[in-house]
């Protein structure tokens, strides 16, 4: 749901909107449109079916972040599976505009779509609460999944038994994660490999 490598298409081609459909919970086959910005693809049908046959114990009642929110595929899908809440982080002003857009369209009063880069809104926030669910997919070709996760560690971020999910090019190196969390599913879909981590213990 993110900014991928770049598409050769141009923007008259793609359109000036793009589509997502939401698979599950509430909103079931709700259809929202995005502003297209190149690069952004929201995570596919197919991918975020698996996830959240993953995450179906843990995602009612999850405060989510849905960090490089993009299109918010992610987050939106938690929420309509009865998540408490998501933070949606996304840099770019016309992302975020389409998904404050389409959570006022749902009428949802649960999100939070936040103007932020990632990592400087990670070295700085201090959540009222930690979060249950993290999503994280940055662009493919930033190598930044190992920043975030560092960062993710800093205390108050994340709950105990909090689950990581990331997205990332199948040829890229597995990031380095710290003995308590642990990779619990992994999988494959075309160029894309998605996981899911999980912390078992409390961050010191």
């Amino acid at each position: 749901m993110k900014h991928r490598q770049r598409s050769t298409s141009s923007p008259s081609e793609r359109g000036a909107s793009g589509q997502l459909r939401i698979i599950g919970g509430q909103w079931r086959g709700r259809k929202l449109r995005f502003s297209q910005v190149d690069g952004l693809r929201p995570t596919g049908d197919r991918v975020r079916e698996t996830l959240f046959n993953w995450l179906a114990p843990t995602i009612t009642g999850a405060r989510c972040l849905d960090l490089f929110a993009g299109s918010g595929a992610l987050g939106l899908e938690a929420l309509s599976r009865g998540a408490a809440s998501a933070t949606f982080i996304e840099r770019h002003p016309k992302a975020l505009a389409s998904l404050q857009e389409n959570c006022a369209l749902l009428g949802t009063n649960d999100a939070q779509v936040i103007l932020a880069d990632a990592l400087s809104w990670l070295e700085k926030t201090q959540p009222a609460q930690p979060y249950d669910v993290v999503f994280l997919d940055p662009p493919f070709d930033a190598d930044l999944l190992q920043p975030c996760l560092t960062l993710l560690q800093r205390p108050g971020l994340l709950a105990p038994g909090v689950h990581i999910y990331t997205e990332a090019d199948r040829l890229q190196s597995l990031p380095v994660t710290p003995s308590h969390i642990s990779l619990i599913k992994e999988k494959t879909a075309g160029h894309v490999c998605y996981r899911l981590y999980r912390l078992f213990e409390n961050i010191e």
